[in-house]
């Protein structure tokens, strides 16, 4: 379930600099700016997509408006390559993962009362 996000990785004169264009917006029109990992309450796709790529440890800071990612990489980094990660942030059933059915979220019926 969920679709994948198509992600085009676009080149900045900065060569520690890479941005990402993407098929939706994740922040609305609000800016984000991440320099270290969102807390754990912090749960909206754009927190997720931040704690992914700085888990990487590749990424210094992630910068999202709307559509666009710009990642800003560590010193030693360069070519970014983080498409598929991104891509993979709204799909929840992966390869593998039994996919629920009705049946497990079925209440069991109700017992007759006792006369």
């Amino acid at each position: 379930m969920g679709q994948p996000v198509t992600v085009i990785e676009k080149p900045t004169p900065q060569p520690a600099v890479v941005r990402y264009e993407i098929n939706r917006s994740i922040t609305g029109t609000g800016h984000e700016t991440f320099t270290e990992p969102p807390g754990a309450a912090e749960i909206r796709p754009v927190d997720e997509l931040a704690r992914r790529l700085l888990a990487t440890g590749k990424v210094k800071a992630v910068h999202v408006n709307s559509n666009v990612i710009t990642v800003q990489l560590t010193g030693e980094a360069r070519g970014a390559g983080f498409g598929p990660l991104i891509e993979e942030l709204f799909l929840y059933y992966r390869e593998g993962v039994r996919v629920p059915t009705p049946d497990d979220f079925a209440t069991p019926a109700a017992e007759p009362a006792a006369d």
